[in-house]
């Protein structure tokens, strides 16, 4: 009896942590946009990623006797100037903006991550005149004119663009990491740390950085977002995504000159860079939301 009775004390002891992914997981769910974004977010990887099962054409088969023809049950979002389905180029262009979107950002966390975890718990001379006065000058910059600059020095192509736009998200990571590990380098625990005599990149590693997860996951979710709209606007402009790989940002450019006779051809690209954009800052809000201990 009395060994039965323990065992229903453990089972009724609710797990701490259990609880806490319910109550974030709680949070994330009351706000209806963040699902709506999530869901959006979702079905586009999904779509990205089963691009050749789905596409009914092939994304750069030119057709000539199929030009500009508008949307039907054959091609569904019509054809370009030169025949191609449009549908099938909207589809694999997604595999092209969140390929941009993950490898800038990661281009960006790889960078900005050490440097500002080192410049936050070190500060001194290479912080606050170095590598903070760099950062400063970075950002003075609007962002889509230092990508292009950087893009232009490059060369055009995806890779480059890429790169050019993971430099251009890397400051605004080094702020908000350097200004995390200072809020947490003076707490109790890293005084307890250095109290015990454990090294300086024990600490930073294994107390200070798991403590800044929350803003980083956030702050990435949302540059994801930004790095889309920059790899389209590069590929508007030529320096990004080059012909014959199909790239929203570039179907806008090929269907500016055809907006009265066929707005179709830049109608759709269009709108998938509107919807993919809104979802994923929907939910960066919502993941902000679930990590945010504030809100009950």
């Amino acid at each position: 009896m009395e060994q039965a009775t323990e065992a229903n004390v453990k089972q009724k002891i609710p797990n701490p942590r259990v609880e806490m992914f319910k109550a974030m997981m709680g949070r994330f769910f009351q706000n209806k946009l963040a699902v709506l974004g999530g869901f959006f977010t979702f079905l586009l990887i999904f779509m990205a990623i089963f691009a050749s099962v789905i596409v009914p054409h092939d994304p750069i088969e030119q057709n000539y006797s199929e030009i500009m023809m508008s949307p039907s049950a054959d091609h569904w979002f019509g054809t370009d100037e030169i025949g191609r389905d449009i549908f099938s180029r909207v589809i694999y262009g997604a595999q092209v903006s969140l390929q941009a979107g993950l490898i800038s950002v990661g281009i960006a966390l790889a960078v900005g991550v050490p440097i500002g975890l080192i410049s936050g718990y070190y500060r001194g001379f290479w912080d606050e005149f170095v590598i903070m006065r760099f950062t400063d000058a970075m950002l003075s910059f609007p962002p889509l004119v230092l990508a292009l600059a950087l893009a232009a020095v490059l060369g055009a192509g995806l890779e480059n663009a890429m790169i050019a736009i993971g430099i251009v998200l890397t400051p605004n990571f080094i702020r908000l990491i350097r200004a995390e590990v200072i809020a947490h380098r003076e707490r109790e625990y890293v005084e307890a740390g250095k109290a015990s005599g454990l090294r300086d990149w024990r600490i930073i590693l294994i107390h200070i950085l798991p403590n800044t997860l929350a803003p980083i996951m956030v702050q990435a979710t949302l540059a994801i977002a930004s790095a889309i709209i920059s790899e389209a606007s590069l590929s508007y402009l030529g320096l990004g995504t080059q012909p014959p790989d199909p790239s929203w940002g570039a179907m806008l450019a090929d269907g500016q000159g055809y907006l009265s006779d066929a707005p179709w051809i830049a109608l759709f690209p269009g709108i998938f860079i509107f919807i993919t954009v809104l979802s994923i800052n929907l939910f960066g809000d919502g993941i902000r939301d679930m990590l945010d201990p504030k809100l009950k």
